[in-house]
């Protein structure tokens, strides 16, 4: 791997829905997330975290790549081999002794030993060196902050969600009547367009105590522009990354207070819009020669 990135980032990222459901509320049956007050729609950045991880899982590019948060993963069990494979046995006293005379408790890490057991964990998680990760419990990995933080996204205009009965045509169980088990059996939630805004921020600090490299961040910038082409489904509609703004800062510190990058990328509101080519003409990009001394412009989208 190459080393860790030596340079902030900050960028603005816009994607749209078009008749589906981008990310459901659990606690109101499953309806797209709105902001009560507004009415604009709400994406989580845990949901945007997922597609992430999702779409470099699929890639399947080897050592090092591996997802510590996916489906149907058991951490405590994961970061417990971790300490195997680098050769810590957590049921014995520590090997030095600088960790303690002895352990205090079985199958948990101490001292040093932690250290070790994150950085492995860094090493081998691209979603841990990027996102970090609490792994604290179980044999205890300690906690990673990492480099990289998203917002919450939100539609740029209002939205209305909608509620659209399912019908069943066929049945499923032997032993009860067919008449009971087909007609009317859910309902599917959508909204029918809306363009969503979210902004990220990239920690060159952060990013050397995890070992987030250049490779990572160019793998993280195809995933923010590809991640929904693989997770199409019935109930997400339409979805597709549409511009992604991203400024480069020439120190690690940076040069700019974020938020002065972000209110350069302009989205005016659209009456009833139903398609991305309806807010094209009001999509304003900055350009390289507004750019604060010491930022560059990437227009990667």
């Amino acid at each position: 791997m190459s080393n860790a990135i030596n340079n902030r980032y900050d960028f603005v990222l816009l994607f749209d829905v078009k008749d589906g459901n981008p990310n459901g509320d659990p606690d109101a049956g499953n309806l797209p997330r709105v902001d009560p007050e507004t009415g604009n729609g709400l994406v989580t950045d845990v949901c945007l975290k997922r597609k992430v991880r999702n779409y470099v899982q699929l890639m399947n590019k080897g050592a090092g790549y591996d997802i510590f948060v996916r489906e149907k993963a058991i951490l405590n069990k994961q970061i417990r081999e971790a300490y195997e494979t680098i050769g810590i046995d957590l049921s014995a006293p520590p090997a030095d002794k600088t960790d303690g005379d002895k352990r205090k408790k079985d199958g948990v890490a101490q001292g040093e030993e932690v250290d070790k057991g994150r950085a492995h964990m860094c090493g081998n998680f691209f979603d841990i060196r990027t996102f970090g990760a609490v792994m604290s419990t179980g044999p205890n990995a300690g906690q990673v902050r990492g480099p990289v933080q998203i917002t919450f996204a939100r539609s740029v205009d209002q939205v209305v969600p909608l509620e659209h009965s399912i019908t069943v045509c066929a049945a499923r169980m032997e032993e009860k009547p067919i008449e009971e088990q087909i007609g009317i059996q859910g309902r599917k939630h959508t909204i029918s367009y809306g363009l969503y805004r979210c902004h990220g921020f990239i920690s060159a600090p952060l990013a050397a105590q995890t070992g987030f490299t250049d490779d990572d961040l160019n793998l993280f910038w195809d995933a923010l522009k590809m991640m929904f082409e693989h997770d199409h489904s019935a109930a997400r509609g339409q979805m597709s990354s549409r511009k992604l703004v991203v400024f480069k800062h020439d120190s690690a510190m940076g040069n700019t207070p974020a938020h002065k990058l972000f209110d350069m990328v302009k989205i005016n509101s659209v009456k009833t819009p139903r398609d991305f080519s309806d807010y094209e003409a009001v999509v304003i990009l900055p350009k390289q020669a507004d750019m604060p001394q010491g930022v560059t412009l990437d227009i990667k989208l």
